[in-house]
């Protein structure tokens, strides 16, 4: 059976949540930043031989010392590699990193989660695992909830699809990682320019992609309101366990 890593995701700039200088990884939740709490998440599951973390470079010096400081006891387990350009070229570099110190076999599994999605679940975790070892790729959501409308101008409703078919995509997103990497690389450069994800690399490509449920509390921080709402699912939580 093929080894199972980790990559986190941690390239965003937080200038959604009104602080440009500061990526939203690097915000404070409770006690230890928020990448702190995603990373660890990762680290506590005994299937992965090694969690990726990737950092934009000009922050990389900056992680290793968070990482020092707060998971010291996972130093052998995490490694430190800078991003890509865009999302997807992030995760290739996490392949790169894969093949250059580990190589790569054909059953590999590397299961891609946001930095800043400090909340998902073990279960969500092993759930995305083994689904990718059985399907090849996964991506992890939860039913839609709203009505979901679309516009193609954006002035008036173009349709009203039926919301029971439609889901609402968080991640972990998880990949056969030879697989992932050899559709990657075929895709063109008007295919790539329109992905949103890496299982869209696998739909533009007809390839299957299974689904995980997901849960409500596995929230992405992207704006200021969400962090309020992360710090008091934190407080709530040394509540329960006082």
């Amino acid at each position: 059976m093929g080894k199972v890593y980790a990559a986190i995701l941690a390239g965003g700039s937080g200038t959604r949540m009104g602080n440009p200088d500061k990526p939203k990884q690097f915000w404070m939740m409770g006690e230890r930043p928020v990448i702190v709490h995603t990373v660890e998440k990762f680290c506590l599951v005994a299937e992965f031989d090694k969690v990726i973390v990737l950092a934009p470079q000009a922050w990389l010096q900056q992680t290793q010392d968070i990482m020092n400081q707060h998971l010291p006891q996972f130093a052998d387990k995490i490694a430190l590699v800078a991003g890509g350009a865009e999302r997807n070229d992030t995760i290739m570099n996490a392949i790169d990193y894969i093949e250059r110190e580990h190589g790569l076999c054909e059953d590999d599994i590397i299961v891609t989660h946001d930095a800043v999605r400090p909340f998902v679940t073990f279960r969500i975790i092993e759930e995305n695992i083994a689904a990718a070892r059985e399907h090849g790729a996964v991506d992890t959501v939860i039913p839609a909830t709203d009505t979901i409308v679309q516009s193609v101008d954006g002035q008036f409703i173009t349709q009203i699809p039926n919301r029971a078919e439609y889901y609402q995509g968080q991640t972990p997103q998880s990949f056969n990682v030879v697989r992932l990497r050899k559709l990657f690389q075929e895709l063109t450069d008007a295919e790539k320019s329109v992905l949103t994800d890496a299982c869209k690399i696998l739909v533009l490509k007809g390839e299957d992609v299974a689904l995980v449920s997901g849960d409500v509390s596995n929230i992405k921080l992207t704006y200021t309101n969400d962090m309020r709402i992360a710090r008091a699912m934190i407080a709530e939580d040394r509540a329960d366990n006082a």
